[in-house]
């Protein structure tokens, strides 16, 4: 829909006044009819200021959402071996929150094969009912095959709110379920909360992480986001079960996959300060790689991972897998030292749900100290020094 020429009330001075109207140049006239071309920037001068009633605008109709339809809120139970990805009990902790606004089930959905002791494991996380795809045709993840049998379960139980890891599973997964069901998708959110509406209301940095987008499907169901890892927290597991199983019926369709695996081979295993619960992070403060030794030996005292923000990986003093935020990793460590970084959005976002942050900066007004819990304003080079020296004091007096 658009502009709607009526012709019948078009005559040739008119359409004269309204070529007059238009700045752009948009409207021809030719053998009595009125056209609107290429040029028009659909600013509706020719309806606000031309004769009235010869040009009007209609806005498309949509067919109203019946949002009573979709409830309740789900999560995508990723598998991590023989056991349930951590991230997937953050993500049952966080839909109990969004789902306790609209007084909605939370939901799981697992898909695998002999995934009996799994599904039972959920409910302790806060699934009131887990929804089972089992059969040998997902012992190995192929994308079609899972994706088959997600969109049945959207198709049948009508979640109106779907979160799912932004692992490398699930970044696969996610974009081909939503397309399928004609959905959109908000990747790598950050924050999550719920209208009362059942409106999920996404935010996800933008533009590099210079603003955070709040994002809202009103008119669209189901909703679905990825979250990245140590975003959210784990409830406790809760030594009572009161969630149900419900076992989903696999069709030969959903078993159908024109990828076959052959063979798996286990990668060695890297360097994941994702789960490290103690973690230095070397920033600009450093002026040159040699001096990141004092870092080092600080972490070896600690018994901590060594990390950087993105300036140190991009000059080539840090591996890649060793960065901290919205393009490297998200942590959330039980502590977490500081040192010579101002504190970026990009930065703050993976580390921020840190239990403990102690920031050293020479810059009293360095945005690090908004986040930090202990912060010591200073030059790096003479606190490390000594705080690698107090902690070797603490060890001999042991």
């Amino acid at each position: 829909m658009g502009l709607v020429i009526h012709q019948e009330k078009i005559t040739k001075e008119i359409a004269g006044q309204l070529q007059a109207v238009c700045p752009f140049g948009a409207l021809e006239y030719e053998s009595g009819t009125l056209r609107v071309n290429a040029a028009c920037r659909s600013c509706r001068l020719c309806v606000k200021n031309g004769p009235a009633g010869a040009i009007t605008w209609e806005d498309e109709k949509k067919p109203i959402l019946d949002k009573s339809a979709w409830r309740g809120v789900a999560v995508f139970a990723e598998r991590r071996e023989n056991d349930v990805h951590p991230v997937t009990l953050e993500l049952l902790g966080k839909a109990k929150e969004l789902a306790a606004v609209t007084n909605e089930p939370v939901y799981a959905v697992l898909i695998g094969s002999e995934t009996g002791t799994l599904a039972n494991e959920l409910p302790h996380y806060g699934a009131d009912r887990v929804f089972v795809y089992d059969d040998p045709a997902f012992r190995r993840f192929t994308v079609s095959p899972y994706a088959a049998a997600f969109c049945d379960f959207i198709q049948k139980v009508k979640p109106s709110s779907i979160l799912v890891g932004a692992t490398s599973l699930g970044r696969s997964l996610a974009p081909k379920v939503a397309a399928r069901c004609g959905t959109g998708l908000t990747a790598d959110c950050t924050v999550l909360d719920m209208k009362p509406n059942t409106d999920l209301v996404q935010i996800r940095p933008a533009f590099g992480g210079n603003i955070m987008a709040q994002i809202v499907t009103p008119n669209t169901r189901p909703q679905f986001c990825t979250a990245r890892y140590k975003i959210f927290s784990a409830q406790p597991r809760s030594a009572e079960s009161g969630g149900e199983i419900v076992p989903m019926p696999v069709t030969d369709e959903m078993r159908l996959s024109k990828t076959q695996v052959f063979s798996i081979e286990e990668k060695p295993k890297e360097i994941d300060i994702s789960e490290a619960d103690v973690i230095v992070a070397c920033g600009r403060g450093f002026s040159r790689e040699a001096d990141l030794h004092m870092a080092k030996e600080l972490a070896g005292l600690l018994h901590a991972q060594l990390a950087g923000t993105r300036p140190m990986i991009e000059a080539g003093w840090l591996n890649p897998k060793r960065q901290i935020g919205l393009s490297g990793r998200t942590v959330k460590p039980k502590l977490l030292l500081a040192l010579g970084i101002s504190g970026s959005v990009q930065f703050a976002a993976g580390m921020k749900g840190s239990e403990r942050i102690v920031a050293v900066n020479n810059d009293p007004n360095a945005g690090i100290f908004e986040i930090a819990h202990v912060g010591l304003v200073g030059d790096l080079y003479e606190i490390v020094p000594k705080l690698i020296e107090r902690i070797r004091e603490g060890a001999r007096n042991v």
